[in-house]
This record gives structure tokens, sequence and C-alpha cells, in this order.
């Protein structure tokens, strides 16, 4: 994960994802004290060091607050998701032509 520099709440509406055959796309939610920070994640089949990342920005949603990262135009598959350059936080499934929604790990704050 990379330094914490909070971009501002997004709003309804302010996230356009494609999806259809052969992409889906991930919505990690975290708690709010990643606000602002770079996760990582990366394709388990594929080659080690090609990652990805996404910023968690406040989320402002009917009925309050959430904050996540959100990763478009996935393959289908299974990535890791990382805690910093070289722990795993988790594994999930990106299935095609659909959002994905996780949590981040309990108990695992950002370095």
């Amino acid at each position: 994960m990379a330094e914490h520099h909070p971009a501002g709440p997004s709003t309804a509406g302010s996230v356009v994802l494609e999806l259809g055959p052969g992409q889906g796309a991930l919505v990690l939610r975290t708690p709010p004290d990643l606000d602002g920070m770079e996760i990582e994640i990366s394709r388990d089949d594929r080659a080690a060091g090609l990652r990805t990342h996404s910023q968690v920005r406040e989320r402002r949603v009917a009925g309050g607050r959430q904050y996540a990262a959100v990763y478009p135009g996935l393959a289908p598959g299974d990535y890791t998701v990382w805690r910093d350059e070289s722990t795993r936080a988790m594994t999930v499934n990106v299935a095609d032509g659909t959002v994905t929604t996780t949590w981040w790990p309990s108990g695992q704050l950002a370095i």
C-alpha cells in the first residue's frame, strides 16, 4: 500500500463500470481508517509483480457513508489483495460480467 492521501468523497453515479463477457469489477469495502490508501491487487495466474491499485475513497450513498476501493475492467479469476508490498491480505474471486463486493479482512489495518 502507498501513502495516505484522501481524495475526497465521491457521490452516487460518479463511478461507471463496464461489465460483460470477459470483464468484471471488484469493490473492496474498507474501514474508514483506510481512506486515501492505495491498495494493490494482482491476478493469481499472472507473472509476479504485475499489480494494479486503487485508492480507498469515501463513498456517499443513500443512508450514509461507505469507504471502498473500486477496480474496474478486471478479467474474471482469482486475485490477491495486498496488505503491503509483500503481505497478502486476502484472495477474492472476480466473477465474469458482475461486480464482486468484498470486505477488507477484519482486524487488518494499514501499515
